[in-house]
């Protein structure tokens, strides 16, 4: 089988590259060629991945590009993942969600792609009351990431009902492991400063509640919903990925600091919730699970011992002091 992986440079999609190799697979991927250390490169499989550069704003190209390799599968994770940045900059944001999604249907459709997974997320939901979502709850985004998320999620369930592509969504929950370096993220920050022996900083007050997927399993989901729409179930649908009980962001900079065996403490700069970020979400992955067999393996001690290995013995990849 040939896959196509857009944002194969980033975190998820090199790791997704990764199990797409394991498992026998052809793996290209399309990205922005930038400056920033590729995560295929950080996984040691940059040269088993052929990969092309295009910008997913750019139509043209990026039709170019699927119709000439002709995949069976596409992953679509291109995107701007940065609740911040969102907020910084929503045009740029729904640019590059939003367009650069229906850019990548169209490609998909025009070369009659078998299989289409696009990546949606958690914050599509927006924030409600009642936890755990589940993939029947409406999508009530607020601010502009979420928006943006929820915008390319029904855009993309709209191509199968409307146009018969073979394509699902996934909401999946936080993810984290090694060779992430998008450090404003809770994870990679915690675990670069309990290496670097200084106290991580910490966006909020610690309080905020999310449930966290190890990457490892984050590849796995998405397999599990491409093989399944190869088979052709799910198509048109959305599916939960996490494990279903959060913890907070407290919590979890404790464990990382148990498990690293660092005498740190964080360094809390926020009250209640960063602007633009929801403050309580898990969700319920029993739908993938019924349809696939598929529930997350790696439990959070484990992921987040198995994170901090993973930059214990990449030091040039640890996030640097923030001012």
């Amino acid at each position: 089988m040939k896959a196509l992986v857009t944002g194969a440079r980033g975190f998820g999609g090199s790791w997704l590259a990764r199990a797409l190799l394991e498992r026998g697979e052809e793996v290209v991927g399309l990205d922005r060629q930038t400056g920033r250390p590729s995560g295929l490169a950080l996984l040691g499989i940059e040269t088993d991945v052929r990969q092309e550069a295009a910008d997913v704003r750019d139509a043209e190209r990026l039709s170019a590009v699927v119709s000439s390799h002709a995949p069976d599968v596409v992953f679509h994770l291109a995107a701007q993942a940065i609740v911040g940045d969102a907020m910084a900059s929503p045009v740029a944001t729904f640019r590059i969600n939003v367009e650069g999604t229906w850019n990548l249907l169209e490609a998909a459709r025009a070369a009659d792609v078998g299989t289409v997974v696009v990546a949606s997320s958690d914050k599509a939901y927006g924030r409600h009351e009642a936890l755990p979502y589940t993939e029947d709850a409406a999508l009530e985004p607020a601010f502009p990431y979420d928006v943006s998320k929820a915008a390319a999620d029904l855009i993309s369930r709209s191509y199968w009902h409307s146009f018969g592509l073979p394509v699902a969504v996934t909401r999946f929950a936080n993810i984290y492991g090694g060779g992430d370096l998008n450090f404003s993220r809770l994870v990679p920050e915690a675990v670069s400063a309990v290496l670097e022996g200084r106290r991580p900083v910490i966006r909020s007050d610690g309080s905020p509640e999310r449930d966290f997927l190890y990457v490892e399993d984050v590849a796995s989901a998405y397999l599990a919903v491409a093989d399944a729409v190869s088979a052709g179930r799910g198509r048109g649908e959305a599916f939960n990925a996490g494990w279903g009980r959060p913890n907070t962001v407290g919590e979890v900079v404790e464990l990382v600091c148990e498990v690293a065996g660092a005498e740190v403490t964080p360094d809390f700069r926020g009250r209640g919730n960063p602007r633009g970020e929801i403050d309580r979400q898990f969700l319920d992955s029993a739908k993938l699970r019924g349809l696939t067999g598929w529930k997350p393996q790696v439990e959070l001690r484990e992921g987040l011992g198995r994170t901090i290995e993973w930059y214990r013995a990449n030091p040039e990849a640890r996030a640097p002091a923030p001012a």
